[in-house]
């Protein structure tokens, strides 16, 4: 149970959603956005997260558009995991979203949430950072459409009443040779050691990781020493490692050192593979 009592509201519109979290604060109410929810459910019931209300984005027709187009794809941020995981518009996002946490969770789970969220991990991100994705965004003062270079640094940066509403990948990202791995302490379910998603675009590999620093992130100076193909492989994995933002996440899962130990051999293996493509 959520250990505090709040109200529930279903806008059927982008404008409807906005304009309840404006009232909702005028009336001195703290409301809060919701797609799949159980991020507020497991982080309420730790006293991470409280609110006097939640606004469902799920019912709002733009926030579960799944687009193919003949140029783009356009992912509603209110889609689940598993139904992106069914539909496999993007092969690398299929299967970064398909090893977070397990079936059950992955029908609630959504692509917005999952990006937006406050655990740390937030895996789904690292393909569309590496697709250079444009992300659309809804306020006070109407939709915005920007790379999502500029509101995700380490986190999604988004104005107090602004919810995230859709996210349009190149369809030319599409198709590229790609790979994914995620390493866990053990079994098949729960958090990661480390997480690292790769695409090779114009025979430059793109990178991102998530588990290594306790935020997501693509790093132009780590993919800089990666791509330095006169180097033995393995130098320029030491330099890429040096390269990486720190600090270095160091808890239950994994030590620093070990993270680091698992994150060079899980780079071999991926680079090895795309650079034989």
């Amino acid at each position: 149970m959520i250990p505090f009592d709040m109200t529930y509201h279903r806008p059927t519109s982008i404008e409807e959603a906005v304009q309840l979290f404006e009232t909702l604060q005028q009336q001195g109410k703290k409301p809060l956005y919701y797609g799949g929810g159980t991020e507020i459910i497991t982080l309420s019931r730790l006293h991470f997260v409280s609110a006097d209300a939640v606004i469902d984005i799920k019912h709002i027709p733009e926030c579960r558009t799944l687009e193919v187009g003949q140029h783009e794809l356009v992912l509603g941020a209110a889609l689940s995991l598993t139904t992106i995981e069914e539909a496999n518009p993007f092969p690398l996002l299929t299967k970064t979203a398909s090893e977070v946490a397990d079936r059950t969770a992955r029908n609630q789970i959504t692509l917005g949430g999952n990006i937006c969220g406050q655990i740390f991990y937030r895996e789904a991100v690292l393909p569309l950072l590496l697709a250079d994705s444009q992300v659309v965004i809804a306020g006070k003062n109407g939709l915005k459409q920007c790379s999502i270079h500029d509101v995700f640094q380490q986190h999604i940066r988004l104005e107090p009443g602004e919810f995230l509403v859709q996210i349009k990948v190149d369809r030319s990202y599409v198709s590229l040779p790609h790979t994914h791995r995620k390493r866990r302490k053990q079994g098949e379910v729960g958090y990661p050691l480390v997480t690292v998603a790769a695409l090779k675009k114009d025979k430059q590999l793109r990178i991102a990781f998530s588990g290594v620093c306790p935020f997501p992130f693509r790093s132009k100076a780590v993919e800089e020493q990666l791509n330095v193909r006169h180097l033995p492989l393995n130098d320029r994995i030491h330099e890429a490692i040096q390269a990486l933002p720190r600090p270095i996440l160091d808890d239950i899962e994994g030590s620093a050192e070990y993270r680091l130990f698992v994150l060079k051999q899980t780079l071999f293996d991926m680079i090895a593979q795309l650079e034989g493509v």
